[in-house]
């Protein structure tokens, strides 16, 4: 929940309130009753001593040792979380090698979600180191060290080929692995050391026998020996076995004896090796003495030819001892990051944007951005005007202590359960105790799931270099200063924010912090001079880029003086001393700093007063106010007593606490209208994006309609085409088959005609009966010709219906018909009408 910047001058509640707050200020003028203190030393002189155990004071009030230590176990070898150990403790660090350790982090979360696995576990780095000592030294190679460089050259090569293979998946992940793409790539991984280790070593790290053919000769000679002695020694033992000795078989410095456990003498002679009451004779016998010496000399010939093997492998590791060490240093470096990224993983943690404290409100770069896969638009704009923007924070060891005490009771659970089973299976049982024991212990799982760390929201605003926070005790105000701190040395070296949401964080060039009980017994100072003696260095070393936390300060004397010195030290900060500055007290008086110093800015811890208990909640804004005499009130005090503390107190006081209560209840007005105003937002976000979703689906809708209708039409217009070309098809038919019986009948009309005339002329003319019948027989064997002359596909005959030479294109004879192509029109005809005249086509 993002929450809107406070402004900075009083709320008119009433006319009481505007009263009170004015006589409040005023009174405290006449407290101080001299100008501000911050143009002077705080304590004068401090000792360098003191100016150097600041900063490693502050770090161990704020347990840093602790978090590195949880940080350093995610790593997978042991040189790996030594490193992470020391990079994380050196909190010296300028604000670019903070980016780089960032950026370094979330591209090990890239590769650890792309699913590189980033397993170091099975590399032994300090096998691989002793190796590379040992080699450089020019002693012999260990085998088991040989399987451990083995190892870490598998693993780079392992990684590499994962990372090409993501490359050639999408070219993007170039980018987005950064900078440990560059770091990977360049890794020198050789094959040649690896190649001749696995034909010399075997994984346990013993040489194999096919390392050399001497090492199999002498490895064969020592079995041959050593099965001839087991032998002996058997036969030896039979022919002693009695009721009144014992005899077994036992190795003395490598030679084969048997130990006679009684002083009863034998039966076979022996070389007397040692003597005992209790442990026995160790005899070797004289059979055996000439068998022994020769497994001697042959074990010796194996470890001379085991030390020729490793000594050749030695020489070959040496060839390569440079890029084996750069690789060793680099997978290192890689389990330390991965460690890193692994731990912000495990608890949820946000990416910070990080900024120098000069560049308030900068823009974060490009490259931080991109590696905040989590942060949006909207939290960019609404982080942009904060110095300090950690919403639903937690602190990260109440945050692992909170798991683990989770984790072990689940634990019990689970083996109670299980020992339940198997006393059932057993038939023991108990009664109803383990029964009762497994409900607790299930009943505690329950409370630690419901009592979840409460997170802390932290936003402080850009002209705010002072924040006051007062509260009851235990209400959480040490806990909020603690994980400001540790939250800022975590962006520092390279680790993710424990943040349910973005966070932004300055870069700070040191976190001092002043918290908890500083007695010295050693010299002698009291709880108040420890914290003077811890405030004054801080002051001494805080620059404009620092962040000073301070916890009840100005506590441990006289109220009166406690309030003026904390309101002194406060301004001095405020002025020149820090560039940021909170700090928790219980003295009333620097609650009122804010309506004087714009500088200042005021939140207290809320207190539910029906519960009596404290909600860990923060109300910005609004100073705390006394609880005590309520307290006592509620919890059966006599009223005189609460009646006259009442009085001591003071009217004013109880004026004060009543505009403490008026605002406390505009303030949770303001939150509820708040929470309210981002509820309805959150849901005008979300009805935008439904009618944006609706709005494309109408598009995509009114487009599938308009494509479905010009289908339509185009099937439409297809299918009147068709029935176009078809009703035009047969009215030219039926227009041909007319012109053809017109042009029949005008055939006929002719004919008859001209023979009319020809049988008139034939009866004009003289001519004899022989030479009609020889003109009737020629025009018939003309005619006869002509008939015959059937076309053939290719021929152009002349058609007189339609006035025009058309292409043959099929002869059916059989039914005296032929298909024709007159243009793009094809005709079926009969051969009776096509004219006898034909010719054919080229």
């Amino acid at each position: 929940m993002f929450v809107a910047p406070i402004t900075r001058s009083p709320i008119p509640i009433c006319s009481t309130t505007s009263s009170s707050t004015v006589a409040a200020v005023s009174r405290l003028s006449r407290l101080r009753g001299r100008p501000c203190a911050h143009s002077r030393p705080l304590l004068g002189p401090v000792d360098r001593s003191s100016k150097a155990s600041a900063l490693s004071d502050s770090l161990k009030i704020l347990e840093w040792d602790k978090l590195c230590d949880a940080v350093a176990s995610f790593a997978g070898t042991a040189l790996g979380r030594d490193a992470t150990k020391a990079q994380l403790s050196s909190v010296d660090v300028c604000f670019d090698e903070s980016r780089r350790l960032l950026e370094e982090t979330a591209a090990a979360v890239e590769l650890i979600k792309y699913g590189a696995g980033l397993d170091f576990t099975r590399v032994n780095t300090v096998l691989v180191k002793a190796a590379i000592t040992r080699v450089s030294r020019g002693s012999l190679l260990d085998g088991v060290e040989a399987v451990a460089v083995v190892g870490l050259i598998q693993l780079a090569e392992t990684l590499q080929n994962t990372l090409k293979a993501a490359l050639k998946e999408d070219a993007e992940w170039y980018n987005r692995f950064m900078p440990l793409t560059q770091m990977l790539l360049d890794a020198v991984v050789r094959q040649s050391f690896v190649k001749t280790a696995q034909i010399m070593i075997d994984e346990d790290g013993s040489v194999k026998d096919s390392a050399s053919f001497e090492l199999r000769r002498s490895r064969d000679q020592v079995r041959v020996l050593e099965q001839k002695l087991y032998q002996l020694m058997d036969k030896l033992i039979r022919q002693e076995n009695n009721e009144t000795s014992t005899l077994e078989m036992c190795i003395v410095n490598g030679r084969c004896c048997i130990k006679v456990m009684t002083n009863r003498s034998t039966t076979f002679d022996g070389l007397l090796l040692s003597s005992g009451s209790r442990a026995g004779s160790m005899l070797e016998p004289i059979a055996a003495v000439p068998l022994n010496d020769e497994l001697q000399r042959a074990r010796a010939l194996v470890i001379k030819a085991e030390e020729e093997v490793l000594s050749k492998l030695a020489d070959k590791m040496l060839a390569e001892i440079d890029d084996i060490q750069i690789l060793l240093q680099i997978i290192i470096r890689l389990d330390v990051i991965t460690a890193r990224a692994k731990y912000s993983l495990a608890y949820d943690g946000t990416f910070p944007d990080i900024y120098m404290p000069s560049h308030i409100g900068r823009e974060p770069s490009d490259s931080l951005s991109q590696g905040a896969t989590t942060s949006s638009a909207s939290s960019h704009l609404s982080r942009r005007n904060w110095k300090l923007y950690m919403p639903k924070s937690y602190h990260p060891l109440l945050l692992k202590r909170h798991r683990e005490d989770l984790h072990n009771a689940k634990k019990d659970v689970v083996d109670a359960t299980a020992e339940i089973r198997r006393n059932l299976l057993g038939k023991h049982i108990e009664g109803n105790d383990g029964d009762t024991h497994l409900a607790s212990m299930k009943l505690r799982v329950s409370e630690l799931e419901k009592n979840y760390p409460v997170p802390v929201d932290l936003m402080i605003t850009e002209n705010t270099n002072v924040l006051v926070i007062t509260g009851p005790n235990t209400g959480g105000k040490t806990i909020s200063l603690k994980t400001v701190g540790l939250a800022s040395l975590m962006t520092k070296t390279g680790l993710y924010v424990l943040a349910s949401e973005p966070v932004k964080i300055p870069w700070f060039d040191g976190i001092y912090a002043d918290i908890g009980d500083e007695q010295s017994l050693t010299q002698s100072l009291s709880t108040f001079s420890g914290h003077l003696r811890q405030i004054g260095a801080i002051h001494s070393q805080s620059t404009n880029k620092s962040l000073v936390l301070l916890d009840e300060v100005g506590a441990g004397t006289n109220p009166l003086e406690g309030a003026a010195l904390g309101m002194s030290i406060l301004e001095s900060f405020a002025e020149s001393g820090s560039f940021l500055t909170i700090a928790t007290t219980h003295h009333g008086e620097l609650k009122m700093l804010k309506y004087s110093n714009d500088a200042f800015e005021n939140a207290c811890v809320e207190f539910d007063e029906l519960s009596l208990k404290p909600t860990y909640k923060i109300l910005w804004g609004v100073p705390g106010r006394s609880n005590a005499i309520n307290i006592a009130e509620r919890l059966g005090l006599n009223f005189v007593i609460v009646d006259g503390a009442r009085k001591l107190h003071g009217t004013a006081n109880a004026e004060i606490n009543e505009v403490i209560v008026d605002m406390e209840r505009f303030k949770q007005s303001f939150q509820e209208h708040l929470q309210e105003a981002e509820h309805y937002l959150l849901l005008s976000k979300e009805l935008r994006k439904c009618l944006l979703v609706a709005k494309k689906k109408i598009a995509d809708h009114a487009v599938k309609l308009k494509n479905r209708k010009t289908r339509a039409v185009l099937d439409s217009a297809s299918v009147a085409r068709s029935l176009l070309r078809s009703k035009l098809l047969l009215l030219q038919q039926q227009q041909f088959h007319e012109s053809s019986e017109v042009a029949l009948e005008k055939e006929r009309v002719v004919s008859s005609r001209q023979s009319a005339e020809d049988r008139e002329q034939s009866k004009s003319c003289d001519i004899s009966p022989g030479g009609r019948s020889m003109l009737s027989e020629a025009s018939k064997a003309a005619g006869g010709d002509e008939q015959s002359k059937i076309p053939v596909v290719g021929d152009t005959v002349h058609v007189p219906s339609l006035g025009m030479q058309v292409v043959v294109s099929k002869v059916e004879e059989a039914k005296g018909e032929i298909r024709v192509q007159a243009g793009n029109m094809k005709l079926r005809l009969k051969l009776k009408d096509i004219q006898s005249q034909r010719t054919r086509t080229s």
